[in-house]
């Protein structure tokens, strides 16, 4: 989390540094509320169309940033934190260009007085521009709706997965539409600073990563088509394992990490932990709990022989850290990482003393004996907790039963506020900080 709000802070006060050594604004601009307004009209959107184009940046899934941000989870929140700075910073570029004009109209507020324009060479880059303010005005004021419009729909928790799906990638319509204005309509100036060629970086690199959504050619060299092999459904746990013979080149994958898997394109790719180590024989397993309304379905529409899609992997969280101690925290489905990771110590031990708390709400004999057998051959020490008769896991009770647990790498997988307060609970009680490693993957 610290890397993400240090990424993002750093970019808007770059961008914002960049602006006022263009500008250079003076306090006779800042005299009257006109004035204020045409700076604010071009900082808001250098400003705005700067994060939009790293939002759609980090859309296309650029694994070369994985290890800086901290993983394809965290790139996917900084993602969102983008978008809706983005949007945050539009409202407030279409509000400061549509309430003084209404104010005018009323008779609420004087219209100033404009100098004349310049006389421009009528062939000139700039005069061709002048030309097109109009039209690109008209433009990304469309564009702003229609992107207010899709970013509330993905944030709409109730609006289906596979709509949001769909709709979602048409905010790269709307954002080379935004580029188009933004193009325009920056003082010209600019161009001819060190902010010019920073937005025309920001702004052709978020074009083509808007291409390449547009396309659906995201990470297409990172797909592998292969079939299901084998599936079991463990009712009382209401989980579905799934094993996928795949059927091109799949370039491995560490334990922890996790994959895009598209059963039924129509529903489009979800993202599921690996269950598997890879031995290299092109089988993966996955294990999906029902908590969707995809996922409540799976049971009854997946076969085995139906085609899939599998593209990966990603992620980091991958056990590495120099701590010869770890404990780790699986709530309910999350522990599939754990289980990949005991399946790997297996065949590669690593000499770790590791302690697995695994909570759960429903209690599945079966699936625990098969949990024991795992962590006895990966030599990992094993606490279930079935929430009934246990009760709730927290740090007291961690603390308490691995004694050496400030000298403790902690990798936790599981629901985001149990794993945000065991943190909180476990820093205040001395543990080092970077040693809390946690999942925050959701697309939405």
């Amino acid at each position: 989390m610290q890397v993400m709000k240090r990424i993002f802070w750093c970019c808007l006060l770059l961008l914002s540094v960049l602006w006022w050594l263009a500008e250079q604004p003076s306090g006779s601009s800042l005299e009257s509320f006109f004035g204020f307004r045409a700076l604010w009209m071009q900082y808001s959107g250098v400003l705005g169309i700067g994060v939009m184009s790293l939002a759609m940046l980090l859309a296309v899934r650029p694994v070369l940033l994985e290890p800086e941000i901290g993983g394809l989870d965290k790139m996917y929140r900084l993602h969102k934190w983008l978008g809706i700075t983005g949007l945050a910073l539009s409202l407030s570029h279409w509000l400061m260009a549509k309430v003084p004009k209404w104010l005018v109209g009323w008779g609420w507020l004087e219209r100033p007085v404009r100098a004349p324009r310049p006389e421009l060479p009528a062939d000139s880059l700039q005069q061709l521009l002048v030309n097109q303010r109009h039209l690109a005005e008209t433009i990304g004021e469309w564009a702003f709706y229609a992107a207010l419009v899709l970013m509330v729909l993905a944030l709409a928790k109730r609006f289906p997965y596979r709509w949001f799906f769909k709709t979602h990638r048409l905010l790269a319509v709307a954002y080379l539409a935004l580029v188009w204005h933004s193009l325009v309509l920056m003082k010209f100036d600019y161009w001819s600073s060190g902010l010019g060629p920073i937005m025309l970086v920001l702004m052709g690199a978020g074009s083509g990563a808007a291409v390449l959504v547009l396309t659906r050619r995201v990470a297409i060299s990172r797909q592998v088509v292969g079939h299901v092999n084998d599936l079991a459904h463990f009712e009382t746990l209401n989980t579905l394992a799934l094993e996928i013979q795949l059927e091109g080149r799949w370039a491995g994958h560490e334990a922890g990490q996790f994959a895009f898997l598209t059963l039924h394109p129509d529903e489009g790719a979800h993202p599921f932990t690996i269950t598997s180590a890879w031995i290299g024989d092109g089988q993966i397993r996955f294990m999906i709990k029902a908590l969707g309304d995809y996922t409540r379905t799976l049971a009854d529409r997946v076969r085995v022989g139906d085609p899939v899609k599998v593209e990966g992997p990603y992620g980091c969280f991958n056990f590495q850290g120099a701590a010869r101690r770890q404990i780790w925290v699986g709530g309910g489905i999350g522990i599939t990482p754990f289980i990949a990771r005991m399946q790997a110590l297996t065949q590669t031990p690593d000499g770790k003393a590791i302690d697995l708390f695994h909570t759960t709400a429903t209690y599945d004999a079966t699936a625990i004996e098969r949990l024991r057998h795992k962590a006895e051959a990966a030599d990992v020490r094993l606490h279930v907790l079935w929430d009934a008769c246990d009760g709730q896991l927290d740090a007291k009770r961690i603390t308490r039963l691995v004694p050496d647990w400030r000298e403790a790498d902690i990798w936790f997988c599981g629901p985001a506020g149990f794993g945000q307060a065991l943190k909180r609970d476990l820093r205040a009680m001395g543990l080092p900080r970077g040693r809390f490693h946690q999942e925050l993957f959701a697309l939405r």
